[in-house]
């Protein structure tokens, strides 16, 4: 009899995608056989990025891997769980605050699905200091982004500067 495939779903806004996200997505692969990276879209967040581009900078990172399968929601996770068949929510953990965050959204979860099941994955030490935030502040300041996102990720926001002031 065939093993049943797991999978779980990573989701966030990825605004841009850093080596923090990498690092979880390349940590859930070595727990799942499938990880569906599912950008989410939050209408509290006015996001730098364009959808579009989030979606090409996660296939830059990941080039032709069929494990990875990138989706766009805007439901609750709980429902996307749901559509995707897995009750595996992936979560990167870099401090306490983190934990805290993700802790609240978890008992809220399961009060919408008893089935909820989060899977924490601590942050790389090196990486600890890795966040989206980081990436766009240092954009805003026109400093380097090297050590926040890939190098192929990085040569994308770069064509995309440079697309934006020609235009």
């Amino acid at each position: 009899m065939k093993e049943k495939t797991k999978k779980c779903v990573f989701a966030g806004t990825f605004d841009p995608p850093t080596l923090g996200h990498k690092a979880t997505v390349e940590d859930c692969l070595r727990l799942f056989d499938e990880v569906v990276v599912a950008l989410l879209v939050n209408p509290q967040k006015q996001p730098c990025f364009t959808m579009e581009q989030r979606i090409e900078m996660w296939k830059l990172m990941f080039p032709n891997d069929s494990r990875i399968r990138i989706v766009t929601f805007d439901g609750t996770v709980t429902e996307l769980l749901k559509r995707e068949g897995t009750p595996f929510y992936a979560r990167g953990i870099r401090n306490g605050v983190d934990l805290d965050f993700e802790n609240a959204n978890y008992y809220a979860s399961k009060k919408l699905d008893k089935d909820f099941v989060a899977v924490y994955l601590p942050c790389r030490q090196e990486l600890l200091h890795v966040s989206s935030s980081m990436v766009r502040n240092s954009l805003r300041f026109d400093t380097p982004i090297d050590e926040y996102v890939t190098e192929e990720v990085k040569n994308y926001i770069e064509k995309i500067k440079r697309e934006t002031k020609e235009n």
